[in-house]
């Protein structure tokens, strides 16, 4: 039975760090876009997004299943039911990762004033960078039980929520100024839309870095701000 279990937790573990890698993929895809400083995502990408996104899709029921079942039939004891448990936390917010990733791709089509998001680009430039870093660092969290790496990633939600606040109010200003008009209006709502999934990202490594210290610690420090 204890090889049986040994067996089934490591073939979850083996999925799960493919899943993250095409999710961090998919990251790696949404930054390099970004940060190009085009509006046009070529075909080819789109299309690699896509493929990509349903491949999460099915690799994330697949090992929920898995997770479900490994729990059910081979009783874990309880540093093996911290890591599975953490494990079905951090799916969950992978898949919507991916789910993020989408929508920046599709928001970035639905940009018409270019001199508006050349404006804004280094901020969404940053903040690209940022986020993919922090699901980056949050899953090595897990993966490597480092606490330093998970707190680090909490820290950084902040920041993120910083930038994000600071650029809305700018956008808004933008927005209603007497020289807008419906181009620049569209624009201003599609970046803020865009802005709101990349920080979203950033919720989504602070919840797996959350989780990350749940495996390590078994404290769940979901709500609790962390101590400096």
């Amino acid at each position: 039975m204890t090889i049986k279990k040994d067996e089934a937790i490591q073939s979850i573990l083996d999925d799960f760090e493919k899943l993250a890698n095409t999710v961090l993929e998919q990251l790696d895809f949404m930054e390099h876009f970004i940060t190009s400083g085009e509006l046009t995502v070529s075909d080819e990408v789109l299309g690699f997004i896509a493929k990509n996104e349903e491949t999460i899709d099915k690799m994330e029921v697949k090992l929920s299943d898995k997770i479900v079942n490994t729990i059910v039939l081979q009783k874990p004891v309880a540093s093996e039911l911290r890591k599975l448990m953490s494990c079905y936390r951090i799916l969950i917010n992978l898949e919507r990762i991916g789910d993020r990733v989408i929508n920046v791709s599709a928001f970035m089509k639905k940009i018409k004033t270019k001199e508006l998001y050349e404006a804004f680009h280094e901020v969404f430039s940053n903040t690209a960078i940022l986020s993919v870093k922090m699901v980056r660092k949050a899953l090595l969290a897990f993966s490597n039980d480092d606490l330093d790496l998970a707190i680090w990633t909490i820290k950084n939600d902040d920041i993120m929520d910083e930038i994000n606040s600071k650029l809305m109010k700018k956008l808004v200003k933008k927005a209603t100024t007497e020289e807008a008009n419906k181009s620049l209006l569209v624009s201003t709502i599609t970046m803020k839309e865009m802005m709101s999934n990349l920080e979203r990202i950033g919720d989504y490594a602070t919840n797996i870095a959350e989780a990350a210290i749940y495996s390590i610690e078994g404290k769940d420090v979901r709500h609790h701000k962390l101590e400096d």
